[in-house]
């Protein structure tokens, strides 16, 4: 890692310029290639610090505005913003304000900016860290705040903005022992039978990584599996699969798994991690409308808005604006109707999203479910370890949400259904 920590800054602060500034993903960043040239630890402090910004952007931007007339071009308000953040998380004053300083006049044309970025960093040292404690958890955009209000109700809200505040821990799925797994990696087994690790370090480096023993999966994302309870030998269809943590759950259950996707890419991770497990199951890049077949069961993870991911991904509410929503619930509904065609008579499908909104969860299996006389939601099948019948819905799904195990640390917000087709 660099001496000065210029340039995990400037990286982090590009990031933001990237996200704020341009709309673009975190996710979308990394996979290109942003931070390549970075040594590791560089990288993973420039996302770091990032994310920590996205996180309490609200609270940097609350203590900047009492010490500036206007604000900055949006690369120099990044780095205020960064600066603030490490400041009032404790970072020594001296290093930030320099390295910020040094940042900001190294700029082609914002170096004449150095002296309010040193005179405004040297304010925040002296009254930030007091300051900042006292400010509410930030909230979430208008855009997204707004239907999440509606559908859960204020009190509810805050919660969800608090654990998003707070971030996540690491969850981890084992392969087959998970006693072992928490032992080995100084985890704890949630009540659903994830591990949850409070302070993992580099993934790669862990005990039974290399070996394949755990893969990284959010509790929240691990249940649509164990509600699909998968038996060795049936034939059972992954739909929408990269990353793959399902598509291992599956295989590890013993099942016949073929999954599908339609971003080469995103399936070669899935193709990478069944062979540190040493999994097996067959993988198919396409469409998952044009998918052909008859299956024992389904899994149909959809792509959806991810607001419920914003925990992790605290880039979601500043990158996107809603627009794009309206498309994908329409997508969804296409690949229930498709997925039901390609369903055994008597099998099951677990659809699910990793969605707060229940025009992505509830109100669309209300809809599928009046589309198709023979389905029928089974409700028997939500009857797992730890799933705690408060979140059952009157479709007969499950709500999850960030503020659900708030003494554990939290879970993803997912919605999920098993759904039966009876004829």
């Amino acid at each position: 890692m660099s001496d000065t920590g210029v340039p995990a800054r400037r990286s982090a602060v590009y990031l933001l310029d990237q996200i704020l500034g341009e709309g673009r993903l975190m996710s979308e960043l990394m996979g290109a290639g942003v931070l390549d040239k970075l040594p590791v630890e560089d990288r993973a402090r420039a996302a770091r610090l990032a994310q920590d910004t996205l996180r309490g952007l609200e609270r940097a931007d609350r203590l900047l505005q009492k010490h500036l007339n206007k604000y900055p071009p949006l690369t120099v308000r990044n780095a205020l913003r960064v600066g603030t953040v490490e400041l009032c998380q404790g970072a020594a004053a001296h290093g930030v304000v320099n390295a910020m300083v040094e940042l900001v006049s190294r700029h082609n044309r914002l170096g004449h900016l150095k002296g309010l970025t040193n005179a405004v960093l040297r304010k925040i040292a002296a009254d930030g860290p007091d300051a900042w404690n006292a400010l509410r958890s930030p909230r979430l955009p208008k855009w997204l705040r707004g239907p999440l209000v509606q559908a859960w109700g204020p009190e509810a809200m805050t919660a969800m903005e608090a654990a998003h505040f707070a971030g996540a821990p690491l969850d981890l799925t084992a392969k087959n022992d998970v006693a072992a797994v928490a032992a080995a990696t100084g985890g704890t087994v949630l009540p659903t039978g994830s591990v949850r690790v409070r302070e993992p370090g580099q993934v790669s480096a862990m005990p039974g990584f290399t070996a394949g023993e755990w893969w990284v999966q959010d509790a929240a994302a691990a249940l649509p599996v164990q509600i699909l309870a998968p038996q060795a030998g049936e034939s059972v269809l992954d739909l929408c699969a990269a990353p793959g943590g399902k598509t291992m759950q599956l295989a590890a259950a013993g099942a016949d798994v073929t999954a599908v996707d339609d971003s080469a890419g995103r399936m070669a991770r899935v193709k990478e991690n069944l062979a540190r497990t040493g999994l097996k199951a067959r993988l198919i890049v396409e469409d998952a409308r044009e998918t052909t077949g008859q299956y024992d069961a389904i899994l149909l993870d959809a792509p959806c808005s991810a607001t419920g991911t914003i925990r992790r991904h605290p880039d979601l509410p500043h990158a996107k604006d809603g627009s794009e929503f309206a498309d994908l619930i329409d997508l969804q509904a296409q690949l229930i109707d498709h997925a039901w065609s390609l369903l055994k008579p008597g099998g099951r499908m677990v659809f699910c999203t990793c969605s707060l909104l229940p025009d992505e969860g509830e109100v669309q299996v209300d809809e599928a479910l009046a589309r198709h006389a023979d389905m029928q939601s089974d409700e028997a099948a939500l009857d797992r370890p730890g799933v705690d019948t408060a979140w059952r819905t009157t479709e007969g799904g499950l709500r999850l949400r960030p503020d659900f195990w708030p003494d554990l640390g939290g879970m993803d917000g997912f919605y999920m259904v098993c759904l039966r087709k009876t004829r």
